[in-house]
């Protein structure tokens, strides 16, 4: 049976690809994203131009609004909403943390309230690998504490964690949580590592690796994530939290590695301390995932970094070298 699914922050890199696969399969989509400059606008519009093209319409607007919320909701019929607007980055956090406030904890607030308001609608919400903050036990499993963060951005995702589960408690909402592992594919996020990384090197430009490089991340692409959320969408828990990631870390060298293979390109490396808020590996349980979710991602390292770099190729119309099958690395 078809649904009639909100996705906030459809012009964002997990909500367009989201956005695609619901309506490619026969639901009926309405976007809401207020485009904000976090990054370049012009790749969020170019992401919604592609999605209206698609018959998928994408509002301008914000989640602090509840009025065209609730708008939005009673027009089209909504059933599902899935809630992946939010300030983003890590790092950002330390620099203005007043924009997550507003967006993470305030907006998330707004949606929860629209769903008190409008009791039949199903919630699945995006949190982050981040919750699990300065956690040493490995891998990262949905049973265990979340209590130590180490940045303002992993505060407020525990946060809305801890406020849905406040709210099912509350008004019975059905509510489902989603802790994304370092998500890269195209389209994705400028501010992202895999992202900048590119650029930096097909610029000739130096990239810098935090903490001496000694990181390990879970890197997931973005088709897995996207097969995750759709079965949250389906499931419709009445309230859950679910790891998505690849649950196959790699280190940041190895990573750099593959992504000069892709690029066929050397890349130029400063060695860097580690950053405030950062942590040093993360690591993803999908046991979880895998029997209530069905998860099992499909995409390795080198095939989703070669899929991002020859679309990087594409939209910023950067020619392949004739060489490419044999990079000089």
């Amino acid at each position: 049976m078809s649904k009639n699914v909100l996705i906030t922050g459809a012009a964002g890199f997990i909500g367009f690809h989201l956005a695609k696969a619901l309506h490619a399969r026969g639901d009926f989509v309405i976007g809401l994203d207020n485009f904000n400059d976090y990054y370049s606008p012009k790749l969020k519009s170019d992401r919604a131009d592609l999605l209206n093209a698609l018959g998928i319409v994408v509002e301008k607007g914000d989640i602090c609004d509840a009025h065209a919320l609730h708008a939005l909701v009673k027009t089209n019929q909504v059933t599902h909403v899935v809630h992946l607007a939010a300030q983003a980055g890590v790092r950002y956090s330390i620099e203005a943390p007043h924009a997550y406030v507003k967006s993470n904890l305030e907006g998330f607030v707004h949606i929860l309230e629209l769903c008190r308001a409008f009791p039949h609608l199903k919630l699945v919400y995006a949190s982050s690998s981040s919750v699990y903050g300065l956690n040493e036990k490995i891998p990262f499993s949905e049973k265990d504490p979340t209590d130590h963060q180490a940045s303002l951005y992993g505060a407020t995702k525990k946060s809305n964690e801890l406020l849905a589960s406040s709210y099912h408690h509350l008004y019975k909402i059905p509510v489902t949580g989603l802790r994304f592992f370092t998500v890269y594919g195209p389209f994705g996020r400028p501010d992202m590592a895999y992202y900048s990384f590119t650029k930096e090197i097909l610029s000739g430009n130096p990239i810098r690796l935090f903490n001496q490089g000694q990181m390990e991340r879970d890197f997931t692409y973005i088709d897995d994530i996207i097969a995750g959320i759709v079965q949250a969408v389906d499931l419709e828990a009445a309230h859950e939290i679910f790891n998505l990631g690849n649950n196959r870390p790699v280190t940041l060298l190895e990573f750099v590695q593959t992504l000069e293979h892709a690029i066929g390109v050397s890349a130029k490396k400063t060695y860097l301390p580690m950053q405030k808020g950062d942590v040093t590996k993360t690591f993803a349980d999908i046991s979880h995932s895998q029997k209530h979710l069905r998860f099992s991602p499909q995409t390795d390292l080198t095939k989703g970094l070669q899929k991002f770099v020859d679309w990087y190729r594409i939209y910023y119309d950067i020619p392949t070298p004739i060489d490419s099958e044999t990079p000089k690395i």
